[in-house]
Formats: structure tokens, sequence, C-alpha cells
């Protein structure tokens, strides 16, 4: 028995194989390329963000600030606003007390006139 020799050829589907092989090599390389220069800009963009939230929270930070101001000074109005009701309230008290001693002297003047002019 002879052996077999050795004959080369070219199969097409051998050849459809190694096309389709090496052309999803390129594609994967292709592919790694885009994934690794997206990174970056990714990078970038997520710096940016990171720098636009910091300057958020600064600002919300201000805000917060300046409600508590404005809390504290509508407390105060409201505090200022009742001293004032209980200033206008001892002010009419005294008007009222100081028309009572009014006519209570305009009387003790009148009964003394009277007094007066009864001795004469």
């Amino acid at each position: 028995m002879k052996a077999p020799t050795w004959k080369f050829e070219w199969n097409l589907n051998t050849l459809a194989i190694l096309v389709g092989f090496g052309s999803s090599l390129v594609a994967w390389g292709m592919t790694w390329e885009r994934v690794g220069a997206n990174q970056g800009a990714h990078a970038n963009a997520l710096d940016r963000l990171d720098k636009r939230l910091t300057g958020v929270e600064a600002t919300i930070r201000q805000l917060d600030n300046h409600e508590l101001r404005i809390s504290s000074v509508e407390k105060q109005a409201a505090e200022a606003a009742t001293s004032m009701r209980a200033v206008e309230n001892t002010l009419n008290s005294l008007a009222a007390d100081m028309r009572v001693t009014r006519e209570i002297l305009q009387r003790i003047e009148a009964s003394q006139r009277e007094g007066r002019q009864l001795r004469r």
C-alpha cells in the first residue's frame, strides 16, 4: 500500500472561514479602538459634570443660607409687629387714662371755681 500524497488545494469553505475570522479580528480591533477613544471623551464629560455639580452644590448652600437668613428676618419682623401692637395697646390705654385724668382735673377746677364764686 502506498502512502497518500499531500495535495495542496484551496477549498472555498476554508477561504470563507479564514476571511470571516480575519474580518472579525479587524472589526474587533476597530471596536476596541472606538471604545478606547470614547473613554477619553466620556472622562472629560464626567469631569465637566462633576465641576458643574460642585458649582450647583455651592449655590444651593448659598440659597440655604439665604433662606435661613430670610426666615430669621421674617421671625424678627413678626416679633417686631407683635411688640408694636403691644406698644400701641399701651399707648391707647395711656391715652384713655389721660382723658379720664383730664376730665377729673376739669371737674376739680370747675368745683374750685364754683367755690370761689360762692365765697365772694
